[in-house]
Protein backbone atom coordinates (compact mmCIF):
# COMPACT_ATOMS: atom_id res chain seq x y z
CA UNK A 1 0.00 0.00 0.00
CA UNK A 2 1.44 3.35 -1.01
CA UNK A 3 1.78 6.16 1.56
CA UNK A 4 -1.10 7.99 -0.10
CA UNK A 5 -3.34 4.96 0.27
CA UNK A 6 -2.62 4.37 3.93
CA UNK A 7 -5.37 5.14 6.43
CA UNK A 8 -4.69 8.48 8.12
CA UNK A 9 -3.24 8.26 11.59
CA UNK A 10 -5.09 9.86 14.46
CA UNK A 11 -3.76 13.38 14.38
CA UNK A 12 -3.12 15.70 17.25
CA UNK A 13 -4.87 19.06 17.35
CA UNK A 14 -2.82 21.77 15.67
CA UNK A 15 -3.32 25.44 15.01
CA UNK A 16 -4.43 28.19 17.38
CA UNK A 17 -7.24 27.40 19.78
CA UNK A 18 -10.56 29.10 19.23
CA UNK A 19 -11.22 29.04 22.96
CA UNK A 20 -10.56 31.95 25.26
CA UNK A 21 -7.62 31.47 27.61
CA UNK A 22 -8.39 29.96 30.99
CA UNK A 23 -8.71 32.47 33.79
CA UNK A 24 -6.08 30.56 35.73
CA UNK A 25 -3.65 31.03 32.83
CA UNK A 26 -4.48 34.73 32.71
CA UNK A 27 -3.95 35.11 36.45
CA UNK A 28 -0.76 33.06 36.72
CA UNK A 29 0.87 33.65 33.34
CA UNK A 30 -0.37 36.56 31.28
CA UNK A 31 -0.70 38.84 34.30
CA UNK A 32 2.95 38.13 35.12
CA UNK A 33 4.01 39.23 31.64
CA UNK A 34 1.76 42.29 31.61
CA UNK A 35 3.33 43.42 34.87
CA UNK A 36 6.55 43.94 32.88
CA UNK A 37 4.85 46.05 30.18
CA UNK A 38 5.83 49.40 31.76
CA UNK A 39 9.48 48.35 31.61
CA UNK A 40 9.30 47.33 27.94
CA UNK A 41 6.84 49.98 26.74
CA UNK A 42 9.37 52.49 25.35
CA UNK A 43 11.49 49.76 23.79
CA UNK A 44 8.48 48.10 22.15
CA UNK A 45 7.49 51.41 20.58
CA UNK A 46 10.99 51.95 19.23
CA UNK A 47 11.22 48.36 17.99
CA UNK A 48 7.93 48.75 16.12
CA UNK A 49 8.93 52.08 14.63
CA UNK A 50 12.22 50.64 13.44
CA UNK A 51 10.50 47.59 11.94
CA UNK A 52 8.01 49.66 9.94
CA UNK A 53 10.79 51.94 8.70
CA UNK A 54 12.79 48.89 7.66
CA UNK A 55 9.81 47.40 5.80
CA UNK A 56 9.21 50.73 4.08
CA UNK A 57 12.87 51.00 3.09
CA UNK A 58 12.61 47.57 1.41
CA UNK A 59 9.39 48.43 -0.39
CA UNK A 60 7.52 45.65 1.43
CA UNK A 61 4.85 47.87 2.98
CA UNK A 62 2.78 50.35 0.98
CA UNK A 63 3.35 54.05 1.54
CA UNK A 64 -0.10 54.76 2.95
CA UNK A 65 0.00 51.76 5.28
CA UNK A 66 3.43 52.77 6.53
CA UNK A 67 2.26 56.30 7.28
CA UNK A 68 -0.85 55.11 9.09
CA UNK A 69 1.08 52.64 11.17
CA UNK A 70 3.78 55.13 12.05
CA UNK A 71 1.21 57.72 13.15
CA UNK A 72 -0.39 55.16 15.45
CA UNK A 73 2.97 54.05 16.81
CA UNK A 74 3.99 57.65 17.50
CA UNK A 75 0.79 58.08 19.50
CA UNK A 76 1.72 54.96 21.47
CA UNK A 77 5.21 56.34 22.00
CA UNK A 78 3.74 59.50 23.50
CA UNK A 79 1.41 57.53 25.76
CA UNK A 80 2.61 56.72 29.25
CA UNK A 81 2.81 53.00 29.95
CA UNK A 82 0.25 53.26 32.75
CA UNK A 83 -2.21 54.87 30.32
CA UNK A 84 -1.74 52.29 27.59
CA UNK A 85 -4.45 49.57 27.52
CA UNK A 86 -2.26 46.60 28.47
CA UNK A 87 -4.65 43.84 29.53
CA UNK A 88 -3.65 40.37 30.74
CA UNK A 89 -6.80 38.92 29.17
CA UNK A 90 -5.08 39.26 25.78
CA UNK A 91 -1.75 37.73 26.75
CA UNK A 92 1.67 39.35 26.76
CA UNK A 93 2.22 43.08 26.11
CA UNK A 94 2.64 42.59 22.36
CA UNK A 95 -0.85 41.09 22.12
CA UNK A 96 -2.45 44.07 23.83
CA UNK A 97 -0.65 46.39 21.45
CA UNK A 98 -1.71 44.35 18.44
CA UNK A 99 -5.34 44.38 19.56
CA UNK A 100 -5.36 48.16 19.96
CA UNK A 101 -3.68 48.80 16.61
CA UNK A 102 -6.04 46.38 14.85
CA UNK A 103 -9.04 48.16 16.38
CA UNK A 104 -7.81 51.48 15.04
CA UNK A 105 -6.21 50.47 11.73
CA UNK A 106 -7.79 47.17 10.76
CA UNK A 107 -5.63 44.95 8.58
CA UNK A 108 -3.00 47.65 8.25
CA UNK A 109 -1.83 46.65 11.73
CA UNK A 110 -1.00 43.23 10.36
CA UNK A 111 2.10 44.61 8.64
CA UNK A 112 3.83 44.59 12.03
CA UNK A 113 3.97 40.78 11.75
CA UNK A 114 5.82 40.77 8.43
CA UNK A 115 9.06 38.84 8.91
CA UNK A 116 8.90 39.20 12.68
CA UNK A 117 7.46 37.09 15.50
CA UNK A 118 6.15 38.86 18.56
CA UNK A 119 9.04 37.60 20.67
CA UNK A 120 11.48 39.51 18.46
CA UNK A 121 9.85 42.81 19.38
CA UNK A 122 10.19 41.94 23.06
CA UNK A 123 13.82 40.82 22.64
CA UNK A 124 14.69 44.11 20.93
CA UNK A 125 12.79 46.11 23.56
CA UNK A 126 14.60 44.29 26.39
CA UNK A 127 18.00 45.10 24.94
CA UNK A 128 17.07 48.74 24.36
CA UNK A 129 16.19 48.96 28.04
CA UNK A 130 19.14 46.95 29.33
CA UNK A 131 21.79 48.77 27.34
CA UNK A 132 20.78 52.06 28.94
CA UNK A 133 20.62 50.51 32.40
CA UNK A 134 24.00 48.86 31.90
CA UNK A 135 25.59 52.13 30.85
CA UNK A 136 24.04 53.76 33.91
CA UNK A 137 25.52 51.02 36.10
CA UNK A 138 28.97 51.57 34.61
CA UNK A 139 28.65 55.19 35.71
CA UNK A 140 27.41 54.10 39.14
CA UNK A 141 30.40 51.80 39.57
CA UNK A 142 32.69 54.64 38.53
CA UNK A 143 31.07 57.09 40.93
CA UNK A 144 31.32 54.68 43.86
CA UNK A 145 34.96 54.02 43.03
CA UNK A 146 35.74 57.73 42.64
CA UNK A 147 33.98 58.72 45.87
CA UNK A 148 35.66 55.94 47.84
CA UNK A 149 39.09 56.77 46.43
CA UNK A 150 38.70 60.42 47.46
CA UNK A 151 37.65 59.56 51.02
CA UNK A 152 40.43 56.97 51.29
CA UNK A 153 43.03 59.51 50.24
CA UNK A 154 41.74 62.00 52.79
CA UNK A 155 42.28 59.40 55.52
CA UNK A 156 45.56 57.90 54.31
CA UNK A 157 47.26 58.90 57.58
CA UNK A 158 44.46 57.88 59.95
CA UNK A 159 46.02 54.95 61.78
CA UNK A 160 44.00 51.92 62.76
CA UNK A 161 44.46 48.23 63.49
CA UNK A 162 43.48 46.37 60.33
CA UNK A 163 41.58 43.19 61.04
CA UNK A 164 41.01 39.66 59.88
CA UNK A 165 38.25 37.59 61.49
CA UNK A 166 37.39 40.73 63.48
CA UNK A 167 40.73 40.34 65.28
CA UNK A 168 43.53 42.89 65.18
CA UNK A 169 45.98 41.90 62.46
CA UNK A 170 48.56 44.58 61.62
CA UNK A 171 48.87 48.36 61.89
CA UNK A 172 47.40 50.13 58.90
CA UNK A 173 45.37 53.20 58.01
CA UNK A 174 41.69 53.71 57.39
CA UNK A 175 42.57 55.09 53.96
CA UNK A 176 44.38 51.89 52.97
CA UNK A 177 41.52 49.75 54.28
CA UNK A 178 38.84 51.74 52.48
CA UNK A 179 40.75 51.88 49.20
CA UNK A 180 40.62 48.08 49.02
CA UNK A 181 36.98 48.33 47.91
CA UNK A 182 37.84 50.42 44.86
CA UNK A 183 39.63 47.91 42.57
CA UNK A 184 36.71 45.42 42.70
CA UNK A 185 34.32 48.22 41.74
CA UNK A 186 36.60 49.19 38.84
CA UNK A 187 36.82 45.59 37.66
CA UNK A 188 33.04 45.28 37.83
CA UNK A 189 32.80 48.48 35.83
CA UNK A 190 35.03 46.97 33.15
CA UNK A 191 33.00 43.76 33.18
CA UNK A 192 29.84 45.82 32.75
CA UNK A 193 31.45 47.61 29.81
CA UNK A 194 32.16 44.23 28.20
CA UNK A 195 28.60 43.12 28.96
CA UNK A 196 27.27 46.30 27.37
CA UNK A 197 29.04 45.40 24.13
CA UNK A 198 27.09 42.14 24.14
CA UNK A 199 23.78 43.63 25.23
CA UNK A 200 23.97 46.30 22.55
CA UNK A 201 23.71 43.77 19.71
CA UNK A 202 20.54 43.56 17.65
CA UNK A 203 18.37 40.44 17.44
CA UNK A 204 16.26 42.24 14.83
CA UNK A 205 15.45 40.39 11.62
CA UNK A 206 16.16 36.98 13.13
CA UNK A 207 12.64 35.70 12.55
CA UNK A 208 11.62 32.74 14.69
CA UNK A 209 14.77 30.61 14.53
CA UNK A 210 16.27 30.67 11.05
CA UNK A 211 15.82 34.21 9.77
CA UNK A 212 13.35 35.68 7.28
CA UNK A 213 13.35 35.85 3.51
CA UNK A 214 11.88 39.34 3.82
CA UNK A 215 14.75 40.82 5.81
CA UNK A 216 17.88 39.70 4.00
CA UNK A 217 19.99 42.55 5.48
CA UNK A 218 19.65 42.63 9.25
CA UNK A 219 22.09 45.51 9.69
CA UNK A 220 19.49 48.10 8.63
CA UNK A 221 17.27 47.62 11.71
CA UNK A 222 20.37 47.39 13.94
CA UNK A 223 21.64 50.72 12.66
CA UNK A 224 18.22 52.37 12.92
CA UNK A 225 17.93 51.47 16.60
CA UNK A 226 21.51 52.35 17.52
CA UNK A 227 22.83 48.83 18.10
CA UNK A 228 26.54 48.27 17.68
CA UNK A 229 26.01 45.26 15.41
CA UNK A 230 23.76 42.24 14.94
CA UNK A 231 23.75 38.97 16.86
CA UNK A 232 25.18 36.78 14.16
CA UNK A 233 23.31 33.46 14.48
CA UNK A 234 19.53 33.90 14.15
CA UNK A 235 18.62 31.14 16.61
CA UNK A 236 21.11 32.50 19.11
CA UNK A 237 19.67 35.98 18.54
CA UNK A 238 16.25 34.83 19.70
CA UNK A 239 17.19 32.52 22.55
CA UNK A 240 20.57 33.42 24.04
CA UNK A 241 20.73 33.77 27.81
CA UNK A 242 24.44 33.79 28.67
CA UNK A 243 24.68 37.54 28.06
CA UNK A 244 22.03 38.12 30.71
CA UNK A 245 23.65 35.67 33.12
CA UNK A 246 26.88 37.62 32.76
CA UNK A 247 25.07 40.90 33.35
CA UNK A 248 23.26 39.64 36.45
CA UNK A 249 26.43 38.07 37.85
CA UNK A 250 28.35 41.32 37.50
CA UNK A 251 25.64 43.42 39.13
CA UNK A 252 25.59 40.92 41.98
CA UNK A 253 29.36 41.18 42.28
CA UNK A 254 29.20 44.99 42.33
CA UNK A 255 26.78 45.04 45.26
CA UNK A 256 28.46 42.11 47.04
CA UNK A 257 31.62 44.21 47.25
CA UNK A 258 29.67 47.13 48.66
CA UNK A 259 27.82 44.79 51.02
CA UNK A 260 31.13 43.67 52.53
CA UNK A 261 31.96 47.30 53.24
CA UNK A 262 28.48 47.86 54.64
CA UNK A 263 28.86 44.92 57.04
CA UNK A 264 32.20 46.23 58.27
CA UNK A 265 30.84 49.74 58.76
CA UNK A 266 27.79 48.43 60.61
CA UNK A 267 30.09 46.69 63.11
CA UNK A 268 32.41 49.66 63.36
CA UNK A 269 29.53 52.08 63.89
CA UNK A 270 28.50 50.13 67.00
CA UNK A 271 29.09 51.51 70.48
CA UNK A 272 31.52 48.67 71.11
CA UNK A 273 33.83 49.73 68.26
CA UNK A 274 32.92 53.39 67.70
CA UNK A 275 35.29 53.67 64.74
CA UNK A 276 32.88 55.48 62.43
CA UNK A 277 29.61 57.40 62.47
CA UNK A 278 27.06 57.50 59.69
CA UNK A 279 25.64 60.86 58.73
CA UNK A 280 22.14 61.43 60.07
CA UNK A 281 20.33 61.17 56.69
CA UNK A 282 21.59 57.59 56.34
CA UNK A 283 20.32 56.41 59.73
CA UNK A 284 16.93 55.65 61.25
CA UNK A 285 15.78 56.08 64.82
CA UNK A 286 14.04 53.47 66.93
CA UNK A 287 10.42 54.32 67.73
CA UNK A 288 10.78 52.68 71.14
CA UNK A 289 14.35 53.23 72.30
CA UNK A 290 15.31 56.93 72.35
CA UNK A 291 19.06 56.26 72.42
CA UNK A 292 19.11 54.23 69.20
CA UNK A 293 20.52 55.60 65.95
CA UNK A 294 20.51 52.64 63.63
CA UNK A 295 22.73 52.53 60.50
CA UNK A 296 19.68 51.72 58.40
CA UNK A 297 21.28 52.44 55.02
CA UNK A 298 23.79 49.66 55.62
CA UNK A 299 20.97 47.20 56.29
CA UNK A 300 19.44 48.09 52.94
CA UNK A 301 22.75 47.50 51.15
CA UNK A 302 23.30 44.15 52.84
CA UNK A 303 19.74 43.04 52.15
CA UNK A 304 19.96 44.07 48.50
CA UNK A 305 23.04 41.92 48.10
CA UNK A 306 21.00 38.91 49.20
CA UNK A 307 18.15 39.82 46.86
CA UNK A 308 20.48 40.04 43.86
CA UNK A 309 22.07 36.70 44.69
CA UNK A 310 18.56 35.25 44.74
CA UNK A 311 17.67 36.78 41.38
CA UNK A 312 20.82 35.46 39.79
CA UNK A 313 20.19 31.99 41.18
CA UNK A 314 16.55 32.13 40.10
CA UNK A 315 17.43 33.11 36.54
CA UNK A 316 20.03 30.35 36.35
CA UNK A 317 17.39 27.87 37.47
CA UNK A 318 15.01 29.04 34.74
CA UNK A 319 17.44 29.06 31.81
CA UNK A 320 18.78 25.57 32.39
CA UNK A 321 15.80 24.26 30.38
CA UNK A 322 16.17 22.93 26.81
CA UNK A 323 16.83 25.48 24.10
CA UNK A 324 14.18 27.62 22.41
CA UNK A 325 11.77 27.65 25.32
CA UNK A 326 9.78 30.77 26.13
CA UNK A 327 10.24 30.31 29.86
CA UNK A 328 13.93 31.08 29.30
CA UNK A 329 13.16 34.74 28.84
CA UNK A 330 9.57 35.65 29.75
CA UNK A 331 10.68 35.84 33.37
CA UNK A 332 13.77 37.81 32.36
CA UNK A 333 11.79 40.77 31.00
CA UNK A 334 11.05 41.93 34.51
CA UNK A 335 13.65 40.27 36.68
CA UNK A 336 16.76 41.54 34.91
CA UNK A 337 15.73 45.21 34.53
CA UNK A 338 14.53 45.30 38.14
CA UNK A 339 17.81 43.77 39.31
CA UNK A 340 19.76 46.43 37.44
CA UNK A 341 17.53 49.18 38.75
CA UNK A 342 18.02 47.94 42.32
CA UNK A 343 21.78 47.75 41.79
CA UNK A 344 21.89 51.34 40.57
CA UNK A 345 19.95 52.63 43.56
CA UNK A 346 22.03 50.66 46.07
CA UNK A 347 25.32 51.77 44.56
CA UNK A 348 24.21 55.40 44.73
CA UNK A 349 23.16 54.85 48.36
CA UNK A 350 26.53 53.37 49.29
CA UNK A 351 28.35 56.22 47.56
CA UNK A 352 26.40 58.62 49.75
CA UNK A 353 27.24 56.67 52.90
CA UNK A 354 30.97 56.73 52.14
CA UNK A 355 30.99 60.39 51.08
CA UNK A 356 29.43 61.56 54.37
CA UNK A 357 31.14 59.15 56.75
CA UNK A 358 32.73 60.50 59.96
CA UNK A 359 35.91 58.72 61.04
CA UNK A 360 36.71 58.58 64.75
CA UNK A 361 40.47 58.92 64.43
CA UNK A 362 41.25 59.06 68.15
CA UNK A 363 39.27 55.91 68.86
CA UNK A 364 41.06 54.01 66.11
CA UNK A 365 44.45 55.11 67.43
CA UNK A 366 43.47 54.17 70.97
CA UNK A 367 42.63 50.63 69.88
CA UNK A 368 45.76 50.38 67.76
CA UNK A 369 48.00 51.55 70.57
CA UNK A 370 46.39 49.27 73.16
CA UNK A 371 46.75 46.07 71.12
CA UNK A 372 49.45 43.80 69.77
CA UNK A 373 49.09 44.31 66.02
CA UNK A 374 52.86 44.93 65.71
CA UNK A 375 53.60 41.29 66.60
CA UNK A 376 54.33 40.22 63.01
CA UNK A 377 56.85 43.01 62.50
CA UNK A 378 58.40 42.20 65.85
CA UNK A 379 58.82 38.53 64.88
CA UNK A 380 60.45 39.56 61.60
CA UNK A 381 62.79 41.91 63.49
CA UNK A 382 63.78 39.15 65.92
CA UNK A 383 64.46 36.82 62.99
CA UNK A 384 66.65 39.32 61.14
CA UNK A 385 68.54 40.68 64.16
CA UNK A 386 69.11 37.37 65.91
CA UNK A 387 69.66 35.14 62.90
CA UNK A 388 67.05 32.59 63.92
CA UNK A 389 64.35 31.05 61.76
CA UNK A 390 60.95 32.71 61.55
CA UNK A 391 59.04 29.92 63.28
CA UNK A 392 61.29 30.20 66.35
CA UNK A 393 60.93 33.98 66.28
CA UNK A 394 57.16 33.51 65.98
CA UNK A 395 57.10 31.39 69.15
CA UNK A 396 59.32 33.84 71.05
CA UNK A 397 57.03 36.75 70.20
CA UNK A 398 53.90 34.72 70.81
CA UNK A 399 55.11 33.81 74.29
CA UNK A 400 56.07 37.44 74.96
CA UNK A 401 52.69 38.73 73.82
CA UNK A 402 50.89 36.23 76.02
CA UNK A 403 52.94 37.27 79.06
CA UNK A 404 52.44 40.98 78.36
CA UNK A 405 48.70 40.53 77.88
CA UNK A 406 48.36 38.63 81.15
CA UNK A 407 50.22 41.47 82.87
CA UNK A 408 47.96 44.16 81.43
CA UNK A 409 50.66 45.53 79.15
CA UNK A 410 50.43 46.64 75.51
CA UNK A 411 52.46 45.80 72.46
CA UNK A 412 54.41 49.03 72.70
CA UNK A 413 55.32 48.09 76.30
CA UNK A 414 57.28 44.98 75.31
CA UNK A 415 60.92 45.13 76.41
CA UNK A 416 64.14 43.40 75.41
CA UNK A 417 64.14 41.69 78.80
CA UNK A 418 60.74 40.12 78.13
CA UNK A 419 61.91 38.90 74.74
CA UNK A 420 65.10 37.43 76.22
CA UNK A 421 63.10 35.48 78.79
CA UNK A 422 60.89 34.01 76.08
CA UNK A 423 63.91 33.29 73.87
CA UNK A 424 65.63 31.30 76.58
CA UNK A 425 62.53 29.14 76.90
CA UNK A 426 62.19 28.64 73.14
CA UNK A 427 65.78 28.36 71.91
CA UNK A 428 67.91 28.37 75.04
CA UNK A 429 69.60 31.75 74.62
CA UNK A 430 69.07 35.47 74.96
CA UNK A 431 68.64 37.77 71.95
CA UNK A 432 70.54 40.85 73.07
CA UNK A 433 68.37 43.32 71.13
CA UNK A 434 68.89 47.08 71.19
CA UNK A 435 66.11 48.80 73.25
CA UNK A 436 65.99 51.91 71.07
CA UNK A 437 65.67 49.94 67.85
CA UNK A 438 63.05 47.77 69.49
CA UNK A 439 60.97 50.84 70.33
CA UNK A 440 61.11 51.90 66.69
CA UNK A 441 59.99 48.45 65.53
CA UNK A 442 57.06 48.49 67.95
CA UNK A 443 55.77 51.88 66.79
CA UNK A 444 52.59 51.47 64.68
CA UNK A 445 53.36 54.67 62.77
CA UNK A 446 56.82 53.44 61.86
CA UNK A 447 55.44 50.09 60.82
CA UNK A 448 52.97 51.69 58.40
CA UNK A 449 55.74 53.91 57.02
CA UNK A 450 57.69 50.79 55.99
CA UNK A 451 54.85 49.56 53.75
CA UNK A 452 56.17 51.23 50.62
CA UNK A 453 55.88 48.29 48.24
CA UNK A 454 53.23 48.44 45.53
CA UNK A 455 49.78 48.40 47.13
CA UNK A 456 51.13 48.99 50.63
CA UNK A 457 49.68 51.10 53.42
CA UNK A 458 52.31 53.85 53.50
CA UNK A 459 50.43 57.15 53.05
CA UNK A 460 52.35 58.12 49.91
CA UNK A 461 51.54 54.76 48.30
CA UNK A 462 47.87 55.11 49.20
CA UNK A 463 47.81 58.61 47.71
CA UNK A 464 49.30 57.36 44.45
CA UNK A 465 46.84 54.47 44.23
CA UNK A 466 43.89 56.70 45.05
CA UNK A 467 44.82 59.13 42.28
CA UNK A 468 45.26 56.32 39.75
CA UNK A 469 42.03 54.59 40.74
CA UNK A 470 40.18 57.89 40.64
CA UNK A 471 41.34 58.53 37.08
CA UNK A 472 40.16 55.06 36.05
CA UNK A 473 36.81 55.68 37.73
CA UNK A 474 36.41 58.97 35.89
CA UNK A 475 37.08 57.20 32.60
CA UNK A 476 34.31 54.70 33.35
CA UNK A 477 31.87 57.47 34.23
CA UNK A 478 32.72 59.46 31.11
CA UNK A 479 32.39 56.45 28.81
CA UNK A 480 29.02 55.61 30.36
CA UNK A 481 27.75 59.12 29.74
CA UNK A 482 28.96 58.99 26.14
CA UNK A 483 27.19 55.68 25.59
CA UNK A 484 23.92 57.04 26.95
CA UNK A 485 24.26 60.09 24.71
CA UNK A 486 24.69 57.80 21.70
CA UNK A 487 21.57 55.86 22.65
CA UNK A 488 19.65 59.10 23.04
CA UNK A 489 20.76 60.29 19.63
CA UNK A 490 19.92 57.00 17.88
CA UNK A 491 16.48 56.75 19.45
CA UNK A 492 15.71 60.38 18.69
CA UNK A 493 16.76 59.81 15.07
CA UNK A 494 14.34 56.87 14.72
CA UNK A 495 11.49 58.98 16.06
CA UNK A 496 12.44 61.87 13.80
CA UNK A 497 12.53 59.64 10.69
CA UNK A 498 9.21 58.08 11.62
CA UNK A 499 7.66 61.47 12.29
CA UNK A 500 8.84 62.81 8.95
CA UNK A 501 7.48 59.84 7.01
CA UNK A 502 4.20 59.88 8.90
CA UNK A 503 3.71 63.54 8.05
CA UNK A 504 4.74 63.25 4.38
Amino acid sequence: MSPSEQAPLTSRIVGPSSDAPAQELIDAGFAWEIADAPLLHAGLNLADLGHVLDLHHRGIIAEDAARDLLRELLVALGTAAEDFPYDPAFGEPYNSRERLFAERLGNTAGWLHAGRPRREAARVALRILLRRQTAQLIGDAGRFASTTAVVANEHRSVFMPDQTYLQQAQPSTFGHYLLAFVPPALRDGERLAAALDQVNLSPGGAGCVNGSRLLDDRTRIASLLGFGDIIDHTRDAMWQTDTFIDLLATTTSLISNQSKLAEDLEIWASQEFDYVDLAGPYTRASVLMPQKRNPYALTIVRGAGGVLIGRLAGFLAVVKSPSARSDNLIFAYGEIPRALELTSKISALMSGVVRTLTINEERMWEELESGFSQATDLAEYVMLESGIDYRSAYHIVGSTVRTASNSGLRGIDITTTMLDEAAREVCGRSLGLDPDRLATVLSPRNIVATRTAAGGAAPAVVAEMAERYGAHADQLTTSAREQIDRFDAAEAAVVAEATALAAS
